[in-house]
């Protein structure tokens, strides 16, 4: 595991959006401002590393909030999304990556 900067509060460890006040704690790291993640670590392809939902100001619901998700194995772009990490209009993750824009692939020789 390692520890990362939360995307959604960029580490500033407070609501981005000050939904419920000023002084509410970040909802994805709860307030720390570290999330952990197990490597091997890829950005997510669905908020584009940012842990914020497209067209929203709730977390990603593919890397939740972390911007970052855990792939492992050999990369290859999905072929579902080609690598966006989402379908046709955005709102929600490709089913085929689950938002990372990657797929397991075959080794290299």
């Amino acid at each position: 595991m390692s520890q990362i900067k939360c995307a959604f509060c960029k580490g500033i460890g407070k609501d981005p959006f000050n939904l419920l006040s000023k002084l509410a704690a970040c909802q994805v790291c709860g307030g720390q401002g570290l999330v952990a993640v197990e490597e091997p670590i890829v950005e997510c392809a669905f908020c584009r590393g940012s842990g914020i939902h497209p067209h929203s100001r709730l977390s990603c619901s593919a890397c939740k909030g972390k911007g970052s998700v855990t792939h492992r194995g050999a990369k290859q772009e999905c072929p579902d999304c080609g690598g966006a990490g989402c379908k046709v209009d955005g709102n929600l993750p490709c089913s085929a990556c689950g938002g990372k824009g990657v797929v397991r692939g075959r080794r290299s020789s």
